[in-house]
Order: structure tokens, then C-alpha cells, then sequence
């Protein structure tokens, strides 16, 4: 009689090993649908991928350093600009103060 309860019981936890398979098996194949089901909605919605937005946000970031070094460099330039002499600034611009005028003359 030993014999035969521990069959019965060998079945019913086989029986149950099963069970626990096939619910694991059941929530794998929903957790994969409903992943796949969020993609497409999101794909729907158009919402940017973040490693998409962590791109766009170093290239915006490099963007503002670049900026921000051609405005010092327009600043120093123009620092040099304002220290020169009032006549020079004339002659650069051809004006009549200093600079000759351009011979048009044909020899």
C-alpha cells in the first residue's frame, strides 16, 4: 500500500511541476505581447527612443561649447577692434583720414 500512495503522490507533483511550467509559459507569452503591444502604441505616438534623445542632447551640448567659444572669440576680436587708433580704423576702411586713395588711373 506504501507502493501505491507514493505513485499517487509522484503524479500530483508531476502534475503540479506542469502546472508551474505552463503558467511560466503563459506569463512569458504575456509579458511578450503586451511588450510588443506598448512598442507599437509608443511606435504610434512617436515618441523618441532614448538613445536617440542622448544624441541629440550631446550634440546640443557640444553645440553650446562651440557657441560659446566663438562669443569669446568675437568678444576678443572686438576688444582688438576697439583698442586700435581712430585713424587706422579709417585707413582700414578706406575713409579719407590717413589712407590713400585707390590709383584708378590706366598707364
Amino acid at each position: 500500500m506504501t507502493q501505491t500512495s507514493n505513485r499517487f503522490f509522484d503524479e500530483a507533483a508531476r502534475l503540479m511541476n506542469d502546472a508551474a511550467g505552463v503558467a511560466q509559459g503563459v506569463r512569458r507569452e504575456f509579458d511578450t505581447m503586451l511588450r510588443h503591444q506598448a512598442e507599437r502604441i509608443l511606435g504610434d505616438l512617436d515618441v523618441v527612443r532614448r538613445d536617440e534623445f542622448e544624441a541629440v542632447k550631446e550634440m546640443a551640448r557640444l553645440a553650446r561649447e562651440e557657441n560659446e567659444a566663438l562669443k569669446a572669440r568675437i568678444a576678443a576680436l572686438e576688444g582688438r577692434l576697439e583698442n586700435r587708433p581712430a585713424e587706422t580704423k579709417f585707413a582700414a576702411a578706406g575713409g579719407p583720414q590717413g589712407g590713400s586713395a585707390p590709383d584708378l588711373s590706366t598707364s
